[in-house]
């Protein structure tokens, strides 16, 4: 959660805003074939008995500026530097127009390759 305090009172911004911002961005660049969940959100899951919205994205910093990690899986035969610098681009453009909050950096890990018949 990104937390500010101003004199009227406190604003916050959920991870799961973050994360279906993000999603969606994900969504429309080729080459992603999905998210993955690190270990501490496969537990959350399985105690949640759902797969929650934040699966495969972890946000973190304050509202000056944020950071956000992509576990992904690509499909086989695409080209993977390619793919995580469009991605980058496209959450830095999406979280920005959508919040006014600087994105410091994108790390996108590539967890796996999916191969589509």
């Amino acid at each position: 959660m990104i937390g500010l305090e101003t004199r009227y009172g406190e604003i916050r911004i959920e991870n799961e805003f973050f994360a279906q911002f993000i999603g969606n961005a994900l969504s429309s660049c080729y080459g992603v074939s999905g998210l993955v969940a690190t270990n501490r959100q496969k537990v959350k899951n399985l105690l949640a008995r759902k797969t929650l919205p934040e699966t495969g994205i972890i946000v973190s910093g304050s509202i000056d500026k944020i950071a956000v990690d992509l576990y992904i899986t690509v499909m086989y035969g695409v080209n993977i530097n390619a793919i995580s610098r469009s991605i980058v681009h496209k959450v830095k453009y999406t979280v920005e127009e959508a919040t006014g909050i600087q994105v410091d950096r994108v790390t996108v890990h590539v967890d796996g390759m999916s191969i589509d018949d």
